[in-house]
């Protein structure tokens, strides 16, 4: 390899490391730290009486988009055999958090007063689904209204609450209450800004027997939901109070779907205690759907297990215990390279550095903030990150005793450098992609803290691979060039090679 090449890959390699980190620290970027080092609130919720086990995984999912509205950072819900694990990293309000997660939300139908979208989404059709009854349905566009038009229908749709009306133009989700008229906002991933003034709650979940996706050819994927005896009466009631006018389908205080009551017939008595939503849905989108209808709430009853309160100060303590531990290692492993190795250790610890300061801009500021990909730090994190060191280490060592066995062979340090590298990268290469191979295999299957340590594992074994190619080489290759350099009394690469008299330069 060429000398001009090796002070390129060295230069961009320092420039994109050190600029990465400059930026890291200048913009007071810090890595996301779990709930085993920042603190926070762990709850462990099991399933009462019988259920289906997809159930138990659209709990999950609406469980998710409870704590997500909770503001929490990078919380953690995951599946452990039949029970829920809720890491909630960084919860102050502890009581407020435990309701948020373990309550029994209410699948309500909701007549849709008046739609007031943003100026965005004015553009776009504010019929996104439309329902009607078993058969081929159509869609239709309802009117846009302006804010007072809209207060006006909350007025005269709930008179005593006329005093207060001040209050209602909002979207707290804490307003949906049954009984009440309300202003709630569009599920996240929706039309953005939207608010929905809707009318008291004229059914809710408990009057539907089933629903379930179904495709229709010209029109695509619907929702077809069965009503129950009750519940059929409930609908039509509903249907021909909003004639061609929509129906909020509102959990946990957001809308899920507002899709417009659209008859086949100019007039109707009932619809027979079937209808059909119908719009732009993807499969996946009329099964999500279909399982929020079908669930109602939770879908399944839960109760807390076990709830684990992990103070902040604790967190510390973990994470100082294991950036000692990490600084112990780091400093032992440094003496050992500076014995073995002489002038090459300051290279092995240069690497190490480099590789810690480039791990540290990823998942502080790259990822986070260029790729939007947050990578939460735990205690099991760093413990894949101190045993990725080892890995790190092994690198330059089968490099430098490669270039001892060609030393040995009669070879000179200069001219054994390129060659030691090419035979001995391969050596590197394979040794990482087992370690790769075994970590993503244990991120797969493993679950919980095991999972970050993988994660940050993997991580550091690409860094390695990196840092090995594009600077352990260019700097040893540069090194070697200058005999005063290999030849140093004592501590040159002469002499942390072993390299027989006669063969040093």
């Amino acid at each position: 390899m060429s000398t001009r090449r090796n002070i390129v890959f060295l230069v961009i390699t320092l420039v994109l490391v050190f600029g990465a980190f400059i930026v890291t620290l200048a913009g007071d970027h810090t890595p996301v730290l779990g709930l085993d080092l920042q603190g926070g609130v762990s709850v462990v919720l099991s399933p009462v009486g019988k259920y289906k086990s997809d159930s138990l995984d659209v709990a999950i999912d609406i469980i998710r988009n409870r704590v997500d509205s909770f503001g929490t950072i990078e919380p953690e819900i995951s599946r452990q055999g039949n029970d829920v694990v809720i890491d909630l990293p960084g919860v102050k309000d502890r009581d407020k958090a435990l309701q948020l997660v373990g309550k029994t939300a209410e699948l309500r139908f909701r007549p849709v007063l008046s739609p007031v979208p943003s100026v965005a989404a004015e553009k776009v059709a504010s019929s996104t689904t439309t329902t009607t009854a078993a058969g081929a349905p159509t869609s239709t566009t309802a009117p846009l209204a302006t804010d007072a038009e809209a207060r006006a229908a909350i007025a005269a749709c709930d008179n005593a609450k006329v005093a207060t009306l001040k209050t209602i133009p909002t979207t707290d989700r804490a307003d949906d209450k049954r009984d009440a008229c309300v202003v709630l906002p569009d599920k996240p991933g929706g039309v953005k800004a939207t608010r929905y003034y809707l009318g008291k709650a004229a059914l809710t979940g408990k009057a539907v027997s089933s629903a379930k996706k179904n495709f229709v050819s010209g029109t695509g994927w619907t929702v077809k939901m069965d009503l129950t005896g009750t519940g059929s009466s409930q609908w039509d009631t509903l249907a021909q109070q909003q004639f061609h006018k929509r129906v909020a389908i509102v959990l946990d205080g957001l809308v899920q779907s507002a899709p417009t009551i659209q008859p086949q017939a100019a007039a109707f008595s009932s619809f027979g205690g079937t209808a059909v939503i119908s719009g732009n849905f993807t499969q996946s989108e009329a099964e999500d759907l279909a399982k929020l209808i079908n669930y109602g709430s939770l879908p399944v009853v839960l109760k807390q297990v076990n709830v684990q309160n992990v103070s902040p100060s604790l967190g510390n303590d973990q994470l100082h215990a294991g950036i000692v531990a990490g600084i112990i290692g780091l400093v032992l492993v440094a003496l050992y390279m500076l014995v073995f190795y002489r002038l090459l250790g300051l290279v092995v610890i240069i690497g190490i550095g480099l590789s810690g300061m480039a791990l540290y801009s990823l998942i502080a500021w790259f990822l986070p903030e260029v790729l939007g990909i947050t990578i939460v730090l735990s205690l099991a994190g760093v413990t894949g990150i101190i045993v990725s060191v080892g890995i790190t280490v092994d690198s330059y060592i089968v490099y430098f005793e490669r270039m001892k066995d060609e030393l040995r062979a009669g070879a000179t340090v200069r001219s054994c450098v390129d060659r030691s590298f090419t035979r001995s990268f391969r050596t590197i290469l394979a040794a990482d992609l087992v370690s790769l191979l075994g970590a993503l295999v244990l991120y797969i299957l493993a679950i919980g803290s095991v999972r970050g340590f993988a994660l940050f594992l993997m991580i550091s074994t690409i860094l390695d691979l990196f840092v090995a190619y594009f600077f352990m080489h260019p700097v040893v290759s540069l090194m070697a060039r200058r005999s005063s350099l290999v030849s140093m009394p004592g501590v040159g690469i002469a002499a942390g090679l072993d390299a027989p008299a006669g063969v040093v330069t």
